[in-house]
């Protein structure tokens, strides 16, 4: 019998020549034994190791051969969902071609044909939200509709910016073990039951509003790194499917939590400054931090107890008794022993950014100047590298999405589409003679829901709280409660989508709760805060004298 050689094909499978011809057989039928050559120097493989293979079959005139063409995969399309992209181009050409309203540029519109565009493509994802934005930015600029400088202006802003940085904090309190350390500590305290974690969390960010008036700050930099840890420690992660577990019923509580808190105090959100000082011009009366306070205290604790119980029932967790919570936590902490350097430069590094957050304005350090101190600590002492921030692909893709929103919001400010739309909204309101009851609740109504046109609370309360509030004191409203209400609404309405308040896209970057389930729990939200401040809330303003 012809000696046999043993050699490999070009795709790399195992072969054996003989004189006869040329014998395939796969690498796993094989099964050729490595090992270290011994004494007797016979060589890497025992010839008794290979098995008897079947006789190959030779091509022939009489055998068809196999096409190539037969095994090669089918090409799948990796592209755009193109159903959904074509709803979004014939949102954005059906608006286009419409004729412009009296009183509004040709340039405004076509800008808000592309916004609209835009928006339902945020809202489909026929591709990522940031190649969503860069496609709308490149309409706006290749239709000459904004120059370049207009189109990438808001990549200048403070916000987004924040919101990235927020994000290179967290993946430092992630990977230094520092958030574990306090999940575990957490859930050593309140882990018995789901709710008990979601209200400790909720409350410990209501005790810090006052304090910190970003909003992004507040809650990309603090509260999503640490629900984040709490979710991965009860075994909840979006990379391996499980997010219903835990985090998606978290993130979605804590987002819509931030949007009560922040309509609880005037300092706890940037904006809020912004209505008290257009009310005093509007009306001539002063709101003080302590009327804000109180008149949002008591439907802002209803709504802070309602909205986990609310998220329960709508959108339940998949863990919620774990009774034996606590005990694993413990014992987790005690394994983790002490801290590490790591975790100590963490803990100083996010203990400074939180203390100039409260008290950086005394010293002229704004959010942005906060953050940065504290990820140059963590660059400079290699707690986290510049490699990995560049590798935080949900930073990018948040600022580039929101940045690009909040530029095409402005400038149809800037152009003109929303003073008009205010002012036809004024108009209608004014005419229809009703009572200042009914002609208030559809005041608000409209300011609460348009907030789907804005990127901003502050660009919200610009563009809008003036006129509205206005016209809600001209049908017969009283001025400080029409004014503090609106107040309350800036920051209320941002629960309805993943870009209109400065806690939605680091929440909903986080990956936890996909985008139709975001909107859908976004817009039964805005129902519930409607009826419990509309509704509970005349009863406690009746008490305390605005009404």
């Amino acid at each position: 019998m012809p000696r046999a050689k043993l050699g490999r094909t070009a795709d790399g499978r195992s072969r054996v020549h003989r004189s006869a011809g040329l014998v395939q057989r796969p690498a796993a039928n094989l099964q050729a034994k490595v090992a270290n050559r011994n004494s007797s120097g016979r060589g890497w493989i025992r010839r008794t190791s290979l098995k008897p293979c079947k006789p190959a079959v030779v091509a022939s005139a009489s055998t068809p051969a196999v096409s190539a063409a037969s095994t090669t995969p089918p090409t799948t399309w990796k592209g755009a969902d193109l159903k959904k992209l074509a709803a979004c181009v014939l949102t954005a050409a059906v608006v286009w071609v419409i004729p412009p309203p009296a009183g509004i540029t040709k340039q405004a519109w076509h800008l808000l044909a592309i916004f609209l565009g835009t928006i339902v493509g945020i809202i489909t994802t026929p591709v990522p939200l940031g190649a969503v934005a860069m496609i709308g930015l490149g309409a706006a600029i290749n239709t000459k509709t904004l120059t370049f400088a207009a189109a990438f202006s808001a990549f200048a802003s403070e916000i987004p910016w924040l919101i990235a940085l927020a994000f290179f904090l967290a993946r430092g309190f992630i990977k230094t073990g520092l958030g574990n350390r306090i999940a575990y500590y957490i859930v050593s305290l309140f882990g018995k039951t789901t709710l008990g974690l979601t209200y400790s969390l909720v409350f410990a960010e209501a005790l810090l509003a006052p304090a910190i008036p970003s909003l992004a700050a507040r809650s990309g930099g603090i509260f999503l790194p640490l629900t984040k840890a709490l979710s991965v420690s009860c075994g909840s992660d979006p990379n391996n499917g499980t997010e219903r577990k835990l985090g998606s019923y978290l993130m979605l509580t804590c987002f819509q939590t931030s949007c009560v808190t922040s309509a609880m105090f005037i300092t706890a959100m940037a904006a809020n400054p912004l209505a008290v000082n257009l009310a005093t011009t509007a009306i001539g009366q002063t709101i003080s931090w302590g009327q804000w306070a109180l008149g949002a205290i008591v439907p802002g604790i209803i709504s802070l107890i309602g909205v986990p119980l609310v998220l329960y029932a709508l959108y339940p967790p998949e863990i919620k008794d774990s009774p034996e919570a606590p005990k694993l936590a413990k014992e987790e902490l005690a394994k983790l022993g002490p801290m590490s350097l790591d975790e100590k430069v963490m803990a100083v590094a996010l203990s400074i950014t939180v203390g100039l957050w409260i008290f950086g304005s005394a010293v002229g350090i704004g959010s942005i100047g906060a953050a940065l101190v504290g990820l140059t600590i963590l660059l400079v002492t290699g707690v986290i590298s510049w490699k990995e921030c560049l590798q935080e692909s949900a930073a990018w893709d948040t600022l580039t999405w929101f940045a690009a929103l909040i530029a095409m919001a402005a400038y149809l400010n800037k152009l003109g589409v929303i003073p008009a739309f205010s002012s036809a909204v004024v108009n209608v309101v004014g005419g229809l003679g009703l009572a200042w009851q009914p002609a208030f609740l559809i005041v608000i109504l409209l300011y609460f829901y348009s907030h789907y046109l804005f990127a901003s609370g502050a660009a919200h309360i610009g563009a809008m709280y003036t006129a509205f509030l206005s016209v809600a004191v001209a049908c017969g409203a009283p001025p400080m409660l029409s004014a503090l209400v609106l107040g309350y609404m800036s920051n209320l309405m941002g629960c309805t989508t993943n870009y209109g308040i400065g806690s939605a896209p680091p929440y909903f970057g986080s990956g936890y709760v996909p985008l139709p389930k975001w909107y859908q729990m976004g817009f039964v939200m805005s129902v519930f805060y409607l009826i419990v401040w509309l509704g509970a809330g005349p009863v406690w303003w009746k008490v305390i004298g605005l009404l």
